[in-house]
């Protein structure tokens, strides 16, 4: 930018003068060139803040905020803590795992049975099953055990996420109960991913709202019980919820729909296993969960050759065939199984 202005400044002088790199009219002119090459760039930037398409981070947070539309924060796993005594709340333990992850009891489940909070926001605390072990002595304790993911953990909601949730809303603005409403209902209830209506699902005044956790996978019976409670508890259509009185919904968890990828994959070089591929596919299928009626063949292919450590891959299949792999009512895509043989 600096080069182009410099160079239509000095050609706006004669060229019966010295111009060359060095000489007194280059040197006095380039300072004023790179200031105003600067300036440019620092408007190309406040342009491109300024646009739903191209603005970023805190910037694209700021205008989603200011229409109503709030980019979802990372949130912390809670999981299932079992022990041989009865233990303090506020204990602590760590894992055993490879990504140690710091879990506290926050409330008694029943028996010795505890609700145990990842103090670390994020996936972290999604994945590790098994011995915990105690930061702060507790006398007696002899056992204590990681289980079931009662809420999971997510990262924080991309640019591409929220800036699509923001047009949706442009494209299909909530009001007055309708499909758009009841997405918007969804959005900011926190924990949830993805959310599908189904009007008159059971008759008249009936509404369906099939919702998603924030992995874009089947919700856990207690985020599908708490927005049940949100919207319209005991569907009983009393507006004793946010939804309008008269509206019986009903909420559900979605039900699973596996998706199984078999190809020969050619790796880049620099890698000598195939890394990646299931965060890649995992991205895509929750792109299309609740928005799209197929797992797309060609796209899922594309999402596999989009990770660095593959060039090139064949015989690819997605659930046995060539074909799109249809979603029909409640399904959400999940990655049940993918079989890459590194070929050269």
């Amino acid at each position: 930018m600096a080069d182009e202005i410099l160079n239509r400044m000095l050609s706006n002088i004669s060229n019966d003068y010295d111009k060359t790199e060095g000489s007194f009219i280059y040197d006095a002119i380039k300072p004023a060139a790179v200031e105003l090459g600067l300036a440019y760039e620092k408007l190309d930037e406040v342009s491109k803040s300024t646009s739903l398409d191209t603005a970023t981070g805190d910037k694209l947070t700021e205008m989603c905020y200011q229409n109503g539309t709030i980019r979802k924060e990372a949130t912390k796993a809670i999981r299932k803590g079992e022990f041989d005594i009865e233990i303090p709340l506020g204990s602590r333990f760590s894992t055993d795992g490879n990504s140690t992850a710091i879990f506290k009891a926050i409330e008694k489940i029943d028996d010795f049975n505890y609700k145990m909070e990842c103090e670390q926001a994020g996936p972290i605390g999604n994945f590790y099953t098994g011995p915990l072990n105690a930061l702060d002595w507790i006398e007696n304790l002899e056992s204590a055990e990681l289980t079931d993911v009662i809420t999971p953990g997510a990262e924080k909601e991309t640019d591409e996420q929220l800036r699509e949730r923001r047009k949706q809303n442009i494209i299909n603005p909530p009001q007055d109960g309708n499909a758009s409403q009841y997405k918007e209902w969804a959005d900011k209830f926190g924990n949830i991913g993805a959310a599908k209506v189904f009007p008159l699902w059971d008759g008249g005044n009936t509404v369906k709202v099939a919702i998603t956790n924030r992995l874009f996978q089947v919700a856990e019976p207690e985020l599908v019980d708490a927005f049940q409670e949100y919207i319209d508890p005991n569907s009983e259509g009393l507006g004793n919820g946010v939804a309008p009185i008269g509206a019986k919904v009903t909420i559900t968890g979605g039900t699973s729909k596996d998706i199984n990828i078999v190809a020969n994959v050619v790796l880049a070089e620099g890698y000598s296993e195939p890394e990646g591929v299931a965060e890649a596919v995992s991205a895509y299928l929750a792109s299309v969960t609740y928005v799209k009626n197929n797992v797309s063949y060609m796209r899922t292919a594309v999402a596999i050759l989009d990770t660095p450590s593959i060039v090139d891959l064949n015989s690819f299949t997605l659930n046995g065939g060539t074909d799109d792999v249809p979603l029909t009512g409640e399904e959400i895509p999940i990655v049940n199984s993918i079989n890459l043989t590194v070929v050269s």
